[in-house]
C-alpha cells in the first residue's frame, strides 16, 4: 500500500531533478539547449532513475544482478542530489530577501553557474567516499563490567556482527574483510545480530564460497546468530516490501547457509556456555521468519535462569530495554538500525531509538548496537563505520578484593577471588 504514495512522490522528485539540472545545464552553455543533447540526457537519467524498477523486472540473471548494483549506488546519489538541490533552492529563497553583493553573485549567470559545478563536486565526491568507504570494516572495542561469577572466566571476549546483509551489495570479498578482523580479536565467542540475507537467497552471489568463508570464524565458543527482519523471503522495490505479511516466510535455503558457515542459530533459545555464562537467541520483534509475530517476552524466556551467572541476551533489534533488565539480563547485543548508514540519518535515527548506536547503561542492563558489517539499499556509508563490536568483559568474582592491571593498553578493574 505504501509504494501507493512512494512511487508518486518518488516520479516528481525526480522530475524537479531533471528538470533543476537541466535548467543549470542551459545556463553553463547554448550547446545543453539543442535536442541532440536533451535526449539523450533525459533518456540516460529516466534508464538511472528506473534501474529500481527494472532490477525488480527482471529475472533472475546477470543482468539482473548488475542492474540491481547500479540501482543501489543510484538511491544514494539521488538521495544526495536531492538534498543539494532542495538545500540550494531553500538558500536562494532566503537570499532573495536579503540584498548585497553575495544576492548579487548568487543570482547572475556566473553565480548560478558556480554553485552547479560546487554542488555536482560535492554530490560526486559524497557518493564516490560513500562508495568506498562501505568497503572497509573496523573494529570498535568496548569494554563493559558485569558483577557476576562467570566460571574459570576472568574475562569474556565477545565480537558482536550485524547485517551483513548479503546479497547484491554485500559478498565474499567484505566477508573475507570482516573473518579477518574477527579471527585478530582471539575471541571466546562471536555473534551475529541477525539480517545475515538481504531477503533475496538469489541475490547471494556464489552462497557456498561464502559459506566457506564464515566457516573459517575462529574462537573459544564458536559463532552463534539469530535472525533479523531481512531474513525473511521477499521482494523488494527501492527497499520497500511487495509481499502481504503472511508470507514473511523464511527461505529454507537461509537456515541450510547458516548452518555450513558453522553459526548456531537460537531461535528463541537459551544456551548455558561452559556452565559459566547463558546466552539468549530472541525472534525478530517484527517478522520471527513465520508468518506471525510471536516471540517469548522477556520474563518468560529469562524465568528459571540462574541470576548469578552473567546473562547475554542476542537480538535483532534493540528493543524492550527496560524489560530485559528488570527480567535480569546483563546485556543485549543489536544490530538494525544501520546507525542512519548514510548522513543525515545517522543524526535522525536517534530520535527513534533509546539506543541508536553504541553503548548505554541502562539500570544494570549493558546495551550494545552495532552500526552493522553489509548496507542497506544505497550501497554506501556516509558518517557511519562498517564494524564489528569487540566486547570486552571482565567477569567478576564475589570476594571484593580489587586490583588493577593493564592488558592491551587498556586499564581494566577486575575482582580476585582469594579463596
Amino acid at each position: 500500500m505504501i509504494l501507493l504514495i512512494i512511487i508518486p512522490v518518488y516520479i516528481s522528485l525526480n522530475l524537479y531533478i531533471l528538470h533543476r539540472v537541466h535548467k543549470w545545464l542551459t545556463a553553463c552553455s547554448e550547446r545543453f539547449h539543442s535536442r541532440k543533447f536533451a535526449v539523450p540526457y533525459i533518456v540516460s537519467y529516466s534508464l538511472l532513475a528506473l534501474s529500481l524498477l527494472f532490477a525488480f523486472l527482471l529475472p533472475s540473471s546477470e543482468l539482473q544482478v548488475l542492474v540491481k548494483r547500479i540501482s543501489n549506488y543510484w538511491l544514494g546519489t539521488f538521495a544526495y542530489i536531492l538534498i543539494f538541490i532542495a538545500v540550494a533552492d531553500i538558500l536562494r529563497l532566503v537570499l532573495k530577501k536579503i540584498p548585497g553583493k553575495i544576492h548579487d553573485f548568487f543570482f547572475s549567470k556566473v553565480g548560478y553557474v558556480f554553485v552547479g559545478i560546487l554542488l555536482t563536486a560535492l554530490i560526486g565526491g559524497i557518493s564516490a567516499y560513500g562508495i568506498v568507504h562501505s568497503n572497509i570494516v573496523k573494529v570498535k572495542p568496548y569494554e563493559v563490567t558485569i558483577r557476576k561469577n562467570c566460571g574459570d572466566n576472568r574475562d569474556l571476549k565477545v565480537v558482536l556482527v550485524a547485517d551483513l546483509h548479503l546479497g547484491y551489495s554485500v559478498g565474499n570479498g567484505q566477508m573475507q574483510r570482516m573473518v579477518k578482523k574477527i579471527n585478530d580479536q582471539n575471541a571466546d565467542l562471536v555473534v551475529f545480530a541477525g539480517d545475515i540475507f538481504d531477503n533475496e537467497y538469489e541475490a547471494v552471489q556464489n552462497p557456498d564460497r561464502i559459506a566457506k568463508t564464515l566457516a573459517g570464524i575462529k574462537s573459544r565458543y564458536g559463532s552463534f546468530g539469530v535472525f533479523g527482519n531481512h531474513d525473511v523471503t521477499e521482494r523488494l522495490l527501492g527497499g520497500f516490501s511487495v509481499a502481504s505479511q503472511a508470507k514473511e516466510m523464511r527461505d529454507p535455503r537461509f537456515e541450510e547457509f547458516v548452518k555450513k558457515a558453522k553459526i548456531r542459530i537460537l531461535d528463541d533459545e537459551v544456551m548455558l556456555i561452559d556452565d559459566a555464562f547463558y546466552l539468549v537467541g530472541r525472534k525478530d520483534a517484527q517478522k520471527p521468519g513465520d508468518g506471525t509475530k510471536n516471540r517469548i517476552e522477556p520474563e518468560v524466556i529469562l524465568s528459571g535462569l540462574d541470576k548469578a551467572k552473567p546473562i547475554i541476551v542476542l537480538e535483532h533489534q534493540p528493543k524492550q530495554l527496560k524489560e530485559l533488565e528488570t527480567s535480569g539480563a546483563d546485556m543485549q547485543l543489536c544490530g538494525h538500525t544501520h546507525d542512519g548508514q548514510m548522513f543525515p540519518g545517522n543524526l535522525t535515527v536517534k530520535l527513534m531509538w533509546e539506543n541508536a548506536c553504541g553503548y548505554l547503561k541502562k539500570g544494570n542492563l549493558h546495551s550494545i548496537v552495532t552500526s552493522g558489517v553489509g548496507v542497506w539499499g544505497p550501497a554506501m556509508r556516509v558518517g557511519t563505520d562498517c564494524e564489528i563490536w569487540m566486547s570486552f568483559e571482565p567477569c567478576l568474582y564475589k570476594s571484593m578484593n580489587q586490583e588493577t592491571v593493564q592488558q592491551n593498553g587498556r586499564k581494566k578493574e577486575l575482582v580476585r577471588d582469594d579463596s
